[in-house]
């Protein structure tokens, strides 16, 4: 018979273990890939959790679920944007998902903590600079506007759900399959919702320079395609016609191939779009320090 002291005890380590830690059966079961996948989009999702939650509320994990990052180091620069009452609910409702796509990854796999993040309007400057290929005058400020708002949060969602969709066919348990299945279908949504977003003023011009709306996505588009170097897997609002849906339609509010299926890339294809200098070995952009878990890092210590 079981002693009143070894029952005692389990119930007091049940009550003791935090939630985001407790054993989950689905850790032990997943193959060593597939915990390396799984682990591998916290880097975004905390990225997209952290950026959402500042332009929103002004504040991070560390106010909302502190629990989530681990104590790792506040994010760069992130700030309240100004944004309308409509798009705030818009971006907390997004906020408030990431939250609970890094507390689904780490119920499955034991994750790690939150990566120094740059989310500074520094950071998302340089990256429409290259993308225009010169400086814009005033420096391109994410938390400014709405407008500014939105294309920088198209910059982020999209490069997640490629890497859901690169993920997928490379994993071997179904219960990694069932959570990227879910995690991709959130993504898909957001995305969807900031194009159809800005596809709505798509024509009007970014104050002060000069250039439509469509034409910023193109050329974020394309920057993020030649960090990629791995082809075309980006579309941005202003396509042209024969490139559209069936070769049919005027626009892309969606991206997609020529069968309108989503462009899936690589965890290396991501490291260098994210860290905005095209090669998944040197840290930068939005992961000063580099991206974390064991493919980031086993791509940084090829470094010479």
């Amino acid at each position: 018979m079981v002693s009143i002291h070894v029952i005692v005890t389990f119930l007091v380590l049940s009550i003791l273990v935090p939630r985001s830690y407790s054993f989950n059966p689905t850790v032990s079961l997943s193959p060593k890939s597939d915990v390396d996948l799984l682990e591998f989009p916290l880097n975004l999702e905390y990225l997209e959790a952290e950026f959402f939650l500042y332009g929103a509320s002004g504040c991070g994990l560390d106010v909302v679920d502190p629990e989530l990052a681990q104590g790792g180091p506040p994010p760069i620069g992130g700030k309240k944007a100004n944004l309308d009452a409509f798009t705030r609910d818009v971006i907390l409702q997004f906020a408030y998902q990431e939250v609970g796509h890094l507390r689904a990854i780490k119920r499955t796999i034991k994750g790690f903590p939150r990566p120094l993040l740059n989310i500074s309007k520094e950071a998302f400057a340089e990256i429409m600079d290259n993308a225009f290929g010169e400086s814009l005058h005033p420096p391109f400020d994410p938390y400014a506007n709405v407008i500014n708002y939105l294309l920088a949060s198209y910059v982020i969602p999209y490069v997640g759900l490629t890497g859901y969709v690169g993920t997928n066919p490379e994993l071997q348990n179904p219960t990694s399959k069932k959570l990227v299945a879910g995690l991709l279908g959130v993504e898909s949504g957001q995305d969807a919702v900031i194009r159809a977003m800005l596809y709505d003023c798509r024509n009007e011009q970014v104050h002060p320079y000069g250039v439509s709306v469509a034409t910023f996505t193109n050329r974020i588009s394309i920057l993020r395609d030649k960090l990629g170097n791995n082809g075309m897997k980006d579309v941005g609002l202003g396509m042209r016609m024969l490139e559209g849906p069936e070769g049919r339609a005027l626009g892309s509010v969606l991206a997609g191939d020529k069968d309108s299926l989503a462009y899936g890339r690589t965890p290396q294809e991501i490291l260098r779009i994210v860290y905005g200098g095209g090669d998944e070995r040197v840290p930068g952009g939005f992961f000063p320090r580099g991206a974390h878990g064991r493919i980031a890092k086993s791509y940084l210590n090829t470094i010479i």
